[in-house]
């Protein structure tokens, strides 16, 4: 009977239902003896995959920065299209404050002569002193009849007369002149001498006469007295001389119309020798004169310090009128 029964029991253990088989798999039994070596390889294969997987993300990682670095240049690299805008901010930085001294130097100068304020402020000191010395500058065309009317003015008012072109030919026939050549051709073509020249001329003419007024013992008063004939002949001539060497008290002003100056001119030079008395020379005087001295006559016109004479009249006629307006500006015993 026990038998039976066992035998039974083993065939209703057969006939149970088994688990199913993905219950199974979910937990599945490790062998329990598995050797070193399979378990050493097992976790190489691992590391392996898991080093494989790291530098794959890391490959793709860096690829998207250097695309990133290709779409956007760096900031640090200089463009070499790119304009630098700091040396203009220095230039008008300098201009500026040169502009600014400028203008306040003239300022300056300004107010230091409103106020009286030595020469030596505001610009060079001239070679004389015009409360010393009088200066008359004898201006007009050529023909006016200068000459002429300084010759007297000498006899009556104890002037020294220095004419800028008697001076000039002087220079010019000088032996060894290094100007001769110069002032040769100017003359030649109704050109104006370099100012540099004629003025330097003047001063040493001045010079020379004050030192023999001195030795001759002229009273004071009496003497450094000076027509200067012929000059100035161009603005920036009537500047220089007035900064350098002495302020003119007066210019007169011999006016004449063209026609009677080239009329004299034509009949003095038919005994002067001079060879700027000729028709062709003439004409291209009158019109030097015009186009540079005329603004001189202007420039001391609006100053109050010109005096018009008309020299068209007989010359004892025109120096009666020069006597008179001489004396009515500078008075009798000037």
């Amino acid at each position: 009977m026990a038998a039976h029964f066992r035998l039974a029991a083993r065939a209703a253990a057969r006939t149970q239902p088994q688990p199913p088989a993905r219950i199974l798999q979910l937990r599945p039994a490790a062998p329990r003896h598995q050797p070193l070596s399979q378990q050493l390889l097992s976790s190489s294969s691992s590391f392996h995959q898991l080093s494989r997987t790291y530098r794959s993300q890391s490959r793709r990682w860096y690829s998207s920065q250097q695309q990133q670095q290709q779409q956007q240049p760096p900031r640090n690299k200089k463009d070499p299209n790119r304009v630098a805008f700091w040396p203009f901010v220095v230039l008008i930085a300098i201009t500026s404050g040169a502009w600014v001294l400028l203008v306040n130097k003239r300022q300056e100068m300004a107010d230091a002569a409103k106020g009286g304020a030595p020469q030596d402020a505001a610009g060079p000191t001239p070679r004389f002193d015009d409360s010393e010395v009088t200066v008359l500058f004898v201006l007009g065309g050529p023909g006016a009849g200068k000459g002429t009317q300084c010759a007297r003015l000498v006899d009556r008012y104890n002037f020294a007369h220095l004419s800028a072109g008697d001076l000039l030919r002087a220079e010019q026939a000088r032996p060894g002149s290094e100007f001769g050549a110069l002032i040769s051709d100017c003359i030649r073509n109704g050109t104006i001498v370099p100012m540099e020249v004629t003025i330097k001329l003047l001063q040493n003419a001045m010079d020379d006469v004050l030192a023999e007024q001195q030795k001759s013992g002229v009273a004071k008063g009496k003497g450094g007295r000076f027509l200067i004939d012929g000059f100035p002949r161009k603005m920036d001539q009537a500047i220089k001389f007035e900064e350098d060497v002495c302020r003119a008290k007066l210019v007169l002003f011999y006016d004449c119309p063209e026609d009677v100056m080239e009329k004299r001119l034509l009949e003095r030079g038919k005994t002067s020798g001079r060879e700027d008395d000729n028709a062709e020379s003439i004409r291209k005087r009158f019109r030097t004169f015009v186009e540079t001295s005329m603004p001189v006559v202007d420039l001391y016109e609006s100053e109050g310090r010109l005096v018009r004479i008309s020299a068209a009249p007989p010359p004892d006629a025109v120096f009666k009128d020069t006597a008179e307006k001489i004396e009515g500006r500078l008075g009798a015993d000037f």
